[in-house]
């Protein structure tokens, strides 16, 4: 096995490309693939000042073409320092109660060798770094890895709270799979969102509508929308699973209840933070 890195928006798009048959045999959430990915990275390049780069790890069996491991990652620098976390998990809003992210690998060995490549990749950060990695399911192998090789790292466990879809218990919902249907939707939804998640949500919308992977239910009023709600589709062998995904609505049918657990990964490296017990610490610069 080999472990490259690779820089910059147009090459981790072209491993993005390559890890799909991974993620589908991993069966990665929908944000973990590849048009949510292709979308976080669209977003990203749509602005121009942007202090946010791409990067990725990737482990090979044989020669480079599929990766059997993956760690596609966003660097943001943020003042002097620099927050790494996981490509498409910030630009915009996630769906909610279950994990979304992944670090695929397709082994445990894999998944250690995979964890050494992003360590060695923080080693080679300048100045102060911050990691969080966010959405991952409890058990996660590159994750336990991770944890052992970061001293200063630190797990979580949460749990989000998942959006209810029971629009047709209160009203007549028009649903529609039709992305002409979700472009005209897609002005009323942006315009409920703050500015700077419109580029992502607006592109990631358009891609899941292209390939069947989104609905918008609506109910519709002469001044407008009273419900809107963007259900995400994965479509499997047994029929496409559902996952609202953003929603709002006057008259109810949509509630929030507890999903399931996820686990939150913290480093961090060149900063003075709160320790578990509230002393200041210090962490090793890094080089």
């Amino acid at each position: 096995m080999q472990t490259r890195v690779v820089d910059g928006r147009a090459a981790v798009a072209r491993e993005v490309r390559a890890a799909a048959p991974l993620l589908a045999e991993l069966a990665a959430p929908l944000p973990a693939r590849g048009p949510w990915l292709t979308a976080a990275l669209n977003a990203q390049a749509g602005r121009p000042f942007s202090r946010v780069r791409p990067r990725a790890v990737l482990v090979d069996r044989d020669a480079p073409g599929r990766p059997a491991g993956a760690a596609l990652l966003s660097f943001r620098r943020r003042g002097v320092g620099t927050v790494i976390g996981l490509l498409g998990a910030e630009p915009g809003p996630l769906p909610q109660g279950r994990p979304q992210t992944r670090l695929p690998a397709e082994d445990d060995g894999v998944a250690e060798r995979l964890a050494a490549g992003v360590i060695g990749l923080l080693d080679q950060v300048r100045g102060p770094w911050t990691l969080r990695l966010t959405g991952l399911p409890l058990g996660d192998p590159t994750v336990r890895h991770l944890a052992a090789g970061l001293p200063d790292a630190q797990l979580a466990t949460t749990r989000s709270r998942r959006l209810v879809d029971e629009l047709d218990t209160v009203a007549d919902v028009s649903r529609s799979r039709d992305p002409r249907e979700v472009e005209r939707w897609l002005p009323a939804v942006l315009a409920q969102l703050p500015a700077p998640q419109r580029p992502f949500v607006c592109a990631a919308a358009r891609l899941h509508a292209a390939i069947g992977e989104l609905e918008v239910a609506v109910v519709p009023a002469d001044d407008g929308p009273r419900a809107l709600l963007l259900t995400l589709l994965d479509r499997g062998g047994s029929g496409a699973e559902r996952w609202p995904w953003w929603g709002t609505s006057e008259i109810g049918g949509l509630r929030r209840e507890l999903g399931a657990p996820s686990a939150t990964l913290t480093s961090a490296a060149g900063l003075t933070q709160l320790g578990r017990r509230g002393a200041l610490s210090r962490g090793a610069a890094a080089g």
